[in-house]
């Protein structure tokens, strides 16, 4: 089996299916197979709705990484008179929670290509709303580990209450070059043929001479949880998947579904508010080291005075102090008789 890899245009919309919803995407890169050898970097094809579309240019994919980074480490002698080892301690700390934050704030700019944010917060359809079928129909021979496979199309149906359906096909009625409206048309007709609901999701995946499209059609009740936004996500991690040579063909489409479920079913929390989280909890432990480092450091000098001054006394003879100090001293033992009595 083989999949070109492609990022092409995204035709929203569909026709037919009364009031169902449908839409996919379609690409494909020179004569790259995903699970055979690479191949040179070709045009990718056009694409085109039934009813809209929009048209994205085309792009390579680039695996994200960092090149390891190293800082000269200046030894040094001691810190001023007072400080210690306790302000090394509190620039190590300081410094190791800045590379945390740097760290986290560069992956958050830097990371892979977004998928689609989930804005809403939905539910699944109710127990009932579907006639359970089989999950996938694979027509070119990819699937070679069923429970692998409809492991993850079982838990979108779980989290989302919509079954899913994937179709794998590399013609059309025996047209291998159909059109996306062709396709869309197919789709939509093996629908009715294969299900008798509405709360399908059918997913028909077409490849053939390095280059797929995908359809998607959510029956009526489906479209109520898998709406324009969660399609989206679904053909996001799609794609993204679909690069991932690590990924078998039945990982392929069962991560994808899988992750789709846990995003469509979450409202996405923007990852700069967690930023923003971290940081203000490291400026907090920040302040309160700086807090209890301020306070150790008065309390060891007051120490290191009071002892200074009793060290001083004890070795100061008693000749050197005047009469009136004597006296106070003389007097002092005499007000505590019990003291004379022990002696």
């Amino acid at each position: 089996m083989g999949r070109s890899g492609g990022s092409g245009g995204r035709s929203s919309g569909g026709s037919g299916g009364g009031s169902r919803s449908s839409g996919g995407r379609s690409g494909g890169f020179g004569s790259s197979h995903r699970s055979g050898g690479g191949g040179s970097w070709g045009s990718f094809g056009s694409s085109g709705g039934s009813s809209g579309s929009r048209l994205f240019g085309s792009g390579t994919r680039m695996s994200s990484g960092g090149t390891p980074g190293g800082g000269n480490h200046d030894g040094g002698s001691g810190g001023p008179v007072g400080c210690g080892c306790g302000f090394i301690i509190i620039l190590l700390i300081v410094l190791i929670l800045v590379l945390i934050i740097g760290a986290f704030v560069a992956s958050v700019i830097t990371g892979p290509a977004e998928v689609t944010k989930s804005t809403i917060n939905r539910q699944p359809l109710p127990a009932g709303s579907v006639n359970e079928t089989e999950y996938y129909r694979d027509e070119l021979g990819w699937i070679k580990n069923q429970t692998k496979m409809e492991e993850g199309l079982k838990y979108f149906y779980q989290k989302t209450g919509v079954q899913p359906y994937v179709v794998i096909i590399d013609n059309i009625n025996g047209s291998y070059h159909p059109t996306e409206s062709e396709l869309d048309s197919y789709a939509n007709a093996l629908y009715d043929q294969l299900f008798t609901d509405e709360a399908h999701l059918l997913f028909v995946f077409y490849e053939y001479n390095d280059f797929y499209m995908d359809r998607y059609v959510a029956g009526t009740q489906a479209k109520t949880v898998i709406d324009r936004e969660a399609a989206d996500i679904l053909l996001d991690y799609i794609d993204r998947n679909y690069y991932d040579s690590n990924l078998t063909d039945e990982e392929f489409f069962s991560n994808a579904f899988r992750d789709a479920a846990d995003r469509i079913m979450t409202v996405t929390r923007s990852p700069w508010i967690a930023a923003m989280t971290t940081i203000g909890i490291v400026f907090a432990v920040v302040i309160l080291a700086i807090l209890l480092f301020v306070w150790w450091r008065h309390a060891k000098k007051q120490k290191n005075l009071e002892d200074k001054r009793t060290a001083e006394i004890l070795s100061t003879p008693l000749e050197k102090f005047d009469d009136v100090e004597i006296e106070d001293l003389a007097k002092k033992y005499q007000d505590n008789p019990s003291d004379q009595d022990k002696n």
